[in-house]
């Protein structure tokens, strides 16, 4: 299912008003410094992964949180492995995660070989239990701001994006629990990017998608609510150009990935 939903995700990432800058790819090879360098993405679209590997090899950061990864599993990514692709993604299990074909991601870690790696994925069915409003939030909710509604404006329209990314398929009545999911996901990301910050001094690179790259309610807001202290560097990395900005604090635009109709699997 993630992968059917891909492009239907990009294709309405609404754009925010931001003191946003638009770059080149050449720009990759020297983003300005940070303590955590949020580097989105489409996850099938290859030349993310490219620009990815790239901003992560200029950075050399001393830990990499994917979004892709749980706890468990990164702990499997060993020095050896990093630049082992085929060794490493069968370490990590990664042909039955559901995500993109691991050769898209393996440049990421082979581009920082010393980098410990962090897994910020929330289990499916912690997620599944949320979406259904059964699951208890995290310890730290109130760390996160997630034990507080969303301004009902904001509210509105990540429903409304959430049931366009899934075709307007889905019943309306999950869309406030697909919401909720997306910010536990969201401070489950924080949380890791701090803990990498804390045990390795950084800087951290954390790898995840676009949506969750957003500096106004995506993990910048996190971290900045939670540690204001840290420096955040925010790139978007988008198939078109948005007509008013984006929101993240630097921002490129890519040849779209070749993909199957995205809604096709809920019309079939």
């Amino acid at each position: 299912m993630r992968t059917v939903l891909i492009a239907l995700a990009a294709a309405v990432l609404a754009a925010a008003p931001a003191a946003a800058e638009r770059i080149d790819a050449a720009r990759l090879a020297a983003l300005p410094e940070a303590d955590v360098v949020i580097l989105g993405e489409v996850h099938d679209n290859p030349h993310h992964h490219e620009n990815q590997a790239a901003a992560v090899e200029a950075l050399a950061p001393a830990a990499l949180v994917f979004e892709m990864l749980t706890e468990a599993q990164a702990a499997r990514a060993t020095p050896e492995l990093m630049t082992e692709p085929e060794a490493l993604g069968e370490a990590l299990g990664w042909a039955e995660s559901g995500w993109p074909d691991f050769a898209l991601y393996a440049p990421i870690f082979a581009a920082a070989p010393e980098a410990r790696v962090y897994g910020a994925a929330v289990p499916r069915a912690d997620l599944r239990d949320v979406v259904r409003g059964e699951g208890a939030l995290p310890e730290d909710a109130a760390r996160w701001g997630l034990d507080q509604p969303l301004p009902e404006a904001q509210q509105d329209r990540r429903e409304a994006m959430q049931a366009e990314a899934h075709c307007n398929a889905m019943p309306e009545e999950m869309m406030p629990g697909m919401v909720r999911a997306q910010r536990v996901r969201d401070a489950a990301l924080a949380r890791a990017a701090l803990a990498a910050l804390e045990e390795t001094g950084g800087p951290v690179a954390v790898i995840t998608g676009n949506g969750h790259a957003r500096t106004d309610w995506g993990v910048p807001s996190k971290l900045a609510r939670a540690a204001p202290e840290v420096s955040v560097l925010s790139l978007g990395q988008l198939e078109s150009a948005p007509e008013d900005g984006a929101p993240y604090d630097l921002w490129l635009v890519t040849p779209e990935a070749e993909r199957p109709d995205p809604c096709a699997a809920f019309r079939s």
